[in-house]
């Protein structure tokens, strides 16, 4: 069996965290947190013969990763939503397993006819 046959690719995600950030390039962004969106999709690499076993030590934890987004967005006042993405990205990347990183952030409450702005980026090992 070549090495290529057992491998697989696992997605985890957090989607649709709404939380209040300190972000903005503008003086009212500064002096008042807004809400953002913030999803996270990570392509995760996993070996298939694993695949029935029932621990967390073997799967990328989506709470960890909540927990780590949450950290990052209420550290400080960030200046672009760029920032913040690639800050989630990284810290996303820390563990070996994770191959690829899809992160979208956006700001909810910047103008009144569109739903959000924002970014999405990916990041792959």
């Amino acid at each position: 069996m070549s090495q290529i046959a057992g491998r697989g690719t696992r997605h985890v995600f957090v989607r649709d965290m709404v939380l209040p950030a300190s972000i903005g390039i503008y003086p009212h962004e500064h002096a008042a947190k807004q809400r953002v969106r913030v999803n996270v999709d990570l392509g995760v690499a996993e070996d298939i013969a694993q695949a029935g076993i029932d621990q967390l030590s073997r799967v990328v934890s989506y709470e960890k990763i909540a927990d780590r987004v949450r950290a990052i967005v209420g550290a400080g006042h960030i200046r672009l939503v760029e920032t913040l993405a690639e800050r989630i990205a990284d810290a996303c990347l820390t563990d070996d397993r994770v191959r690829l990183v899809r992160i979208r952030v956006e700001k909810l409450d910047v103008f009144p006819d569109a739903a959000s702005a924002g970014v999405e980026i990916e990041r792959a090992r």
